[in-house]
């Protein structure tokens, strides 16, 4: 029975859409798998991985058959990108998917699509609201870096979303940086019009990062009961939400420290990372001595190798000697593109804030380090 008959990047673009959550490696065999569901003309192609679901349509069925199935994700991700451009024709034969292309011919074997655990979602949202996929975008890209990996403190391997009426906020935090970032909305969100707070796990914006467009083109979120979905163009996002407490995020930014500072953030970027050449893999503490209009950066090994790069500034402050871990730093940098930026320092004891001028929409907290 033929299912699929498109050329190799037409289906290319929706398994990939699709197979960025499949793990390599997974107790249930299904998980694996990606359920194609054909329905005449129409095929959804979906992937979950029980916390995450993603589906995303296009219009290249044969016949009028109705006809759904599982296939290993990555074998047909890697068998599609392995042939030449070209049509591909996708057959059901014998509980096999046999995918065909010129003078090719690969024979997979399928699993039955009822074992697929297909996520239900829940009806009634709690606060419904759309936004620019550019706009959504910058959101998560300002503050995604400081999200924990693996931390025993499951509440921080995620990011914080706060939707209170028109306003918007996310936050990130691994315990030793925080990041905060603000927008908002042009219409205040449909629903019980009560504020919201949920954690979106780690995987779950990292894939919105990887899916979603620089573009003006809307994205449809939605809340209910412990899930989120987002919908944009043809692919609809799915996942469940991280239960517990997120750390108050406003005790952690300081306020009123006095010596603030602009940098020009490529120059402070490029400063930093030759310093870090010669910090070691498990010390990556660099040394800030800031001086009138100067800013001094300092780092050494167990070798007693130095590195020095000093910095020209417009600052009055006082004299303040502090360390950070420079990965902290360079994070920041990477991931905002302001021209220039603002440092708030207290003393060597205390978090530093960085800030874009005249801006109160986004604030970087980070700890200082011992050196």
């Amino acid at each position: 029975m033929q299912l699929i008959n498109a050329t190799r990047d037409e289906l290319l673009k929706p398994l990939q859409v699709v197979s960025g959550i499949v793990e390599r490696r997974h107790t249930l065999a299904i998980l694996a798998n990606l359920l194609f569901k054909k329905t005449g003309s129409s095929v959804s192609f979906v992937s979950t991985d029980i916390e995450i679901q993603i589906t995303t349509k296009a219009n290249f069925g044969v016949g009028d058959d109705d006809v759904t199935t599982t296939v290993g994700a990555r074998k047909i991700l890697d068998i599609l990108r392995a042939l030449p451009e070209g049509p591909v024709n996708l057959n059901l034969k014998d509980n096999k998917m046999v995918v065909q292309s010129g003078k090719s011919r690969f024979s997979l074997q399928t699993l039955a699509a009822s074992e697929f655990p297909v996520m239900q979602t829940h009806s009634e949202a709690q606060a419904s609201w759309g936004m620019s996929q550019r706009k959504f975008r910058q959101l998560i890209s300002q503050v995604y870096f400081a999200m924990a990996q693996q931390d025993i403190r499951y509440y921080l391997n995620g990011m914080l979303l706060v939707v209170d009426g028109k306003d918007v906020i996310a936050v990130a935090t691994d315990g030793h940086r925080l990041a905060y970032s603000h927008t908002e909305l042009d219409a205040s969100p449909t629903g019980n019009g009560q504020k919201q707070e949920i954690i979106i796990p780690r995987k779950t914006i990292l894939e919105c990062q990887h899916l979603l467009q620089d573009t003006d083109e809307v994205v449809d979120i939605s809340i209910s009961n412990n899930q989120i979905k987002f919908t944009f163009g043809d692919i609809e996002l799915i996942s469940k939400l991280v239960e517990g407490k997120f750390p108050d995020y406003q005790r952690v930014i300081p306020k009123g420290h006095k010596n603030t500072l602009s940098v020009n953030r490529e120059v402070l970027q490029a400063a930093l990372q030759r310093a870090a050449i010669l910090t070691t893999e498990k010390f990556k503490g660099v040394r800030f001595s800031l001086t009138t209009n100067k800013i001094t950066i300092q780092s050494t090994n167990a070798e007693q190798e130095e590195a020095q790069e000093e910095i020209e500034t417009n600052y009055a402050g006082d004299a303040v000697e502090i360390g950070f871990n420079v990965s902290y730093l360079l994070d920041v940098l990477a991931n905002i593109k302001n021209e220039e930026i603002q440092i708030s320092l207290g003393d060597a004891n205390s978090s530093a804030v960085i800030t874009l001028p005249g801006s109160e929409a986004f604030k970087y907290v980070v700890m200082p380090m011992r050196i």
